[in-house]
């Protein structure tokens, strides 16, 4: 299973966090509405995943060369054409918010586009809430894109992780329940939950 950590910066809490072995993606905020927004990224071998709002395609392709960004997370409006004009060889997530049933409709147009879908709990905010959604809506997901599970997960959701399956499953998105305030994170709750995932 794919772990990804988002909210990351430069700073020593997103480096112990980079450190993990299980922690493959690291996910920097360029979306300044974020509280979590950072204009830094770190030396590392992990893959370092840029997320965006609806960011102009010249400002998203600079950021990839600058940082040297494996790839770009989208959580805004994003058409099926602008994810095509993204360059090639960078691994793409499309994030969706998910409350209901209907809401899985949006990802039909983006079948075949990308690497991954990922579901968080559906807000204004654009991630970040802390808040789960019912994941159960996701049996309703009959699509062939592989997705990463978001929204409010904590090592407290750990028992109910392990009872959630689903044959497209590819991992968990963990970001706001790992920090000690925003932008610094909490490597050791990190561990913690990879430890009783046994990830």
């Amino acid at each position: 299973m794919i772990v990804k950590v988002c909210g990351l910066t430069d700073n020593q809490s997103s480096t112990e966090v980079a450190a993990l072995p299980g922690v493959e993606y690291l996910g920097f905020i360029f979306f300044e509405g974020s509280k979590r927004f950072t204009e830094t990224t770190l030396q590392t071998h992990k893959k370092k995943t840029g997320v965006f709002v609806d960011a102009p395609l010249p400002i998203v392709k600079d950021m990839i060369e600058k940082h040297g960004l494996h790839a770009v997370q989208l959580h805004g409006n994003e058409s099926p054409d602008y994810i095509q004009q993204l360059p090639k060889g960078v691994e793409i997530i499309k994030a969706f918010g998910i409350a209901t049933e209907k809401d899985l409709e949006a990802t039909k147009a983006y079948s075949g586009l990308t690497d991954y879908f990922l579901f968080d709990t559906k807000s204004p905010q654009h991630g970040g809430t802390g808040i789960p959604f019912d994941w159960h809506v996701l049996q309703h997901y009959k699509g062939e894109t592989p997705f990463l599970l978001s929204g409010g997960i904590g090592i407290e959701s750990v028992t109910e992780l392990k009872k959630f399956s689903h044959p497209k499953l590819a991992g968990y998105d963990l970001n706001s329940r790992f920090e000690r305030q925003p932008k610094t994170k909490n490597a050791g709750r990190v561990a913690q939950f990879l430890k009783d995932m046994e990830l």
